[in-house]
């Protein structure tokens, strides 16, 4: 597996770790609520560049990719 593919499977299985969405995968998170992130402003870091990889998927319709990857990749957890 090459560097952005496992990028997108930490993608896939990251989690919303505050807030009304806490321990909510970033995919299931409805698409308001990034569009409210995306005029505040995202967090700084790693998370925030997520939250806005996340955004850019479900504006173009496809974070279905996202739900696919976990289940074609399921954790043992």
């Amino acid at each position: 597996m090459n560097s952005n593919q496992e990028e997108l499977l930490k993608l896939a299985y990251t989690k919303m770790p505050f807030g009304k969405y806490k321990d909510w995968y970033l995919s299931d998170i409805p698409e308001p609520y990034y569009v409210w992130f995306n005029k505040k402003g995202f967090p700084a870091g790693k998370f925030g560049d997520q939250l806005r990889q996340v955004h850019e998927l479900k504006v173009n319709g496809m974070e279905f990719l996202l739900k696919e990857i976990r289940k074609r990749y399921p954790r043992n957890r």
